[in-house]
């Protein structure tokens, strides 16, 4: 069966409804005290997890669209990218609430001086460029330039779990699982990928193991 126009309606409001109910959650935990003996590293983790989870899905949409041979699905990846963007932001912002009580100049050190926060707020300018990016107006003004520049989702989808990974001071297990399965994403993608890297590299690298 494929999906019709309607359907892809019906699935965003379920996307919408969704994200809105993790949300909610969210909003209830802060007030219930149930995020945890530490509030602020609870909302950071969740906030955190949700972005990293959402751009996943993100990402799986393409190969699922194509595995089924379901194109109309590829209409729900921008929402879902959007809410990725989302929870990033949350995730910026309750650090720097919460943390930094919005010292700006403290989150510009804080960044340089730590590894894990330069390697996050680098994925998290890559996923605001995209959101800016995300409309069929700027698809239309950027032309061939877009296609390049929303590859670096690759980066960021990367560099996110990297960025959980060294936040944390146990339970590395979970973070690790990320990675490899961003990686798997990356397999599904490598011919995409192989063409968006520098084509120098490529010549480089069979050089150097002739």
């Amino acid at each position: 069966m494929r999906l019709t126009p309607k359907h892809i309606t019906y699935l965003k409001v379920v996307i919408h409804a969704v994200s809105l109910g993790f949300f909610t959650l969210l909003v209830l935990g802060v007030f219930n005290g149930s995020l945890g003996a530490d509030p602020t590293e609870g909302i950071s983790h969740f906030t955190g997890k949700a972005a990293l989870n959402t751009l996943i899905i993100t990402l799986l949409v393409s190969p699922i669209a194509k595995r089924f041979k379901q194109s109309a699905l590829m209409r729900v990846r921008r929402v879902i990218g959007l809410y990725s963007f989302f929870w990033a932001g949350l995730h910026l912002a309750s650090y720097a609430l919460l943390d930094l009580s919005l010292n700006w100049s403290l989150l510009g050190s804080e960044i340089i001086s730590r590894p894990y926060l330069a390697v996050g707020a680098v994925s998290w300018v890559i996923l605001f460029l995209l959101t800016l990016t995300s409309n069929q107006y700027m698809q239309r003004y950027l032309g061939k330039r877009w296609q390049t520049l929303h590859n670096y989702v690759y980066v960021a989808v990367i560099l996110s779990p990297i960025h959980y990974y060294w936040s944390v001071k146990s339970g590395l297990l979970e973070p690790a699982i990320y990675i490899v399965i961003s990686f798997f994403l990356l397999a599904l993608r490598w011919q995409t990928f192989k063409r968006w890297l520098p084509m120098h590299w490529f010549t480089l690298k069979t050089t150097s193991t002739n």
